[in-house]
C-alpha cells in the first residue's frame, strides 16, 4: 500500500501517531478535531504546526560496569514540536490527553541515504534482473544509451515511488546523483526535481549533476555546465582514467566546475588499481589547493582503499581527514572489506546508502541504511553495546542520541524534527535486529 494511499479509516484504526499523520499528511493548516478512539480521546485542535508526543523512549546515558558499557539508560519524555521544530523535551507526562501517545517507541534521527541514483530506477514497475555484462562500464553505458529514453518517459512516477520506500524504512532526506550526459541531457534532472518538488513535505534531497557516460568520453561538458547553474549541490564524476583516458583532465575540468559555481564535490571511484591510487591523491592535492572545497568534497565507493597494505591505508585516511574529503560507501563484503575501522579511527567522515535498489546497474537494494549500519557492525565486530550503538551513525549521516561519552545530545530544542520511532529498547538493540521502524517524522510531518 503507498503511503499516501492510507485512507482515514486506517488511521483511524491505528495509533495517535497515524491519526496525527492523517493531519500532517492532508496538509491541514487550520484547527481539527478528531477521535482517537485507541485511547478514547478527543484531540482538539490537532494541527501539523504544534502537537506533543508523550511516552517517547530517549536515551539518557550508558551504563557500565568494570569500566565497559553494558547497557544503555532510557527513560521517558514528552517531546514538544512546533513549526517543524522541536520546542520542548520534558518530562514524560502520561496522563496528557492533549498530547499524541509514542507508546513507549524509541525516538531517533531520521536516516539519511547518502548515495542513491533515484532518477533512473525500475523500482514501481515489473521485476527486471540485471542482465549479463559485457565490455565493463563502458558496455553498461551503451547499454544505457539504449534504454535511458524509455526510461525518462516514467522516472518521475518511478522515483516518487522510490522515494516511498525510502520512507517506508524512516529515510526522510537522500543525496542523490542524477544522470547529466548527452542521451538524456537535463532530463533526469528536470524529472526528479519535479518528484521531489511533490514529495517535498515529506523528503528532503541534494542532488549530484552526474556524468554517468564520462566527462569527455561522451562529450558531457556543456550539459554539465549548464546543469551547475541549476540547483544542484554537487558536482560529480566516475573513474576519470578508465572512461575519459586522463586523471588529471577530467578531475581538473571537475574541481574548477565545481569552485566556478560553490558546489561541492561527490566523485564515483571503482577504479581498485593505481589509476583509483593516483586519482585519490590527485583530488587530495587539489582540496588541499583550494581550501574551500574542504568538507563539501567526497569520493563514493573508492574501492582501491581495500586494496592498499594497511600501512598506506592509514596514510591515505589521515591525508583524507586533513584534506576533509570524506567516503561515501555502500558497504560492499566479499573481496571488497573498505578500510572503515581505518577511516574512523583518522576522523574521516563515513556515509552511506543504498545506491541501486532495483536498476540495470543491480537488485539488491533493500531501501534500509540501518541495514547497512547492521552489515558494517558485522564486518567488522562492532558487537558490544558501545560500538553497536556507535554504528547507527552510518543511517543518521553522523547524528547520534548520545556522545562517545554517553552525554544526550539529542534531541535538544531548536533541532529539526525529523525523527523516527522505532520498535527497540536502545540504538544497539536498533542496529543489531535492524528493528522495524514504526513511524517516520519530517520536519514534523508524521508521514506516518
Amino acid at each position: 500500500m503507498k503511503l499516501t494511499d492510507i485512507s482515514r479509516m486506517d488511521f483511524l484504526k491505528k495509533s495517535g501517531l497515524g491519526l496525527m499523520g492523517m493531519v500532517a499528511t492532508q496538509g491541514l493548516s487550520g484547527p481539527a478535531a478528531v477521535i482517537d478512539p485507541t485511547n478514547a480521546i478527543i484531540l482538539k485542535e490537532a494541527n501539523k504546526s504544534s502537537y506533543t508526543l508523550k511516552n517517547v523512549l530517549l536515551e539518557t546515558g550508558f551504563a557500565y560496569q568494570d569500566e565497559e558499557v553494558i547497557r544503555t539508560k532510557t527513560d521517558l519524555f514528552c517531546v514538544t514540536i512546533s513549526d517543524g521544530k522541536i520546542s520542548h523535551v520534558a518530562a514524560n507526562k502520561p496522563n496528557d490527553l492533549n498530547a499524541i501517545d509514542a507508546k513507549g517507541l524509541l525516538m531517533l534521527p531520521a536516516f539519511k541515504d547518502m548515495h542513491i541514483h533515484l532518477d533512473k530506477t525500475f523500482y514501481g514497475g515489473e521485476w527486471q534482473a540485471v542482465r549479463k555484462r559485457t565490455g565493463g562500464v563502458k558496455g553498461m553505458i551503451a547499454l544505457e544509451q539504449q534504454i535511458l529514453p524509455e526510461m525518462l518517459a516514467t522516472s518521475t512516477q518511478r522515483a516518487e515511488k522510490l522515494i516511498e520506500l525510502l520512507q517506508s524504512q524512516g529515510t526522510s532526506f537522500a543525496r542523490s546523483h542524477v544522470n547529466i550526459e548527452p542521451t538524456s541531457k537535463l532530463q533526469s534532472l528536470i524529472n526528479l526535481q519535479k518528484a521531489l518538488e511533490n514529495k517535498a513535505s515529506g523528503f528532503g534531497a541534494e542532488l549530484v549533476a552526474f556524468p554517468q557516460h564520462g566527462v569527455f568520453y561522451t562529450d558531457s561538458v556543456s550539459y554539465m555546465k549548464e546543469a551547475a547553474q541549476m540547483d544542484i549541490d554537487f558536482i560529480g564524476g566516475v573513474d576519470p582514467y578508465s572512461l575519459d583516458g586522463a586523471i588529471e583532465k577530467t578531475m581538473d575540468f571537475t574541481v574548477q566546475l565545481a569552485l566556478d559555481n560553490g558546489k561541492g564535490i561527490d566523485i564515483h571511484l571503482h577504479e581498485s588499481g593505481e589509476s583509483g591510487l593516483k586519482t585519490v591523491e590527485y583530488l587530495i592535492q587539489k582540496v588541499n589547493e583550494n581550501p574551500i572545497l574542504k568538507n563539501k568534497t567526497y569520493l563514493s565507493h573508492c574501492f582501491v582503499l581495500a586494496n592498499l597494505e594497511p600501512t598506506k591505508q592509514e596514510a591515505i585516511a589521515e591525508q583524507l581527514s586533513a584534506a576533509g574529503i570524506g567516503i561515501v560507501s555502500t558497504i560492499p563484503f566479499g573481496k571488497l572489506m573498505m578500510p572503515i575501522p581505518t577511516l574512523y579511527k583518522h576522523n574521516v567522515t563515513v556515509l552511506t546508502g543504498n545506491d541501486s535498489i532495483i536498476d540495470h546497474w543491480n537488485t539488491f537494494g533493500s531501501g534500509s541504511v540501518l541495514q547497512k549500519a547492521n552489515v558494517m557492525a558485522q564486518l567488522y565486530g562492532y558487537s558490544t553495546e558501545f560500538l553497536l550503538s556507535r554504528s547507527l551513525k552510518l543511517a543518521t549521516a553522523n547524528l547520534l542520541p548520545l556522545d562517545d561519552n554517553g552525554a544526550q545530545q539529542w534531541p535538544k530544542a531548536g533541532d529539526t524534527a525529523n525523527m523516527v520511532l522505532i520498535d527497540a529498547s536502545c540504538s544497539a538493540e536498533a542496529v543489531s535486529r535492524i528493528s522495524p521502524v514504526k513511524s517516520l517524522i519530517h520536519h514534523g510531518n508524521v508521514l506516518y
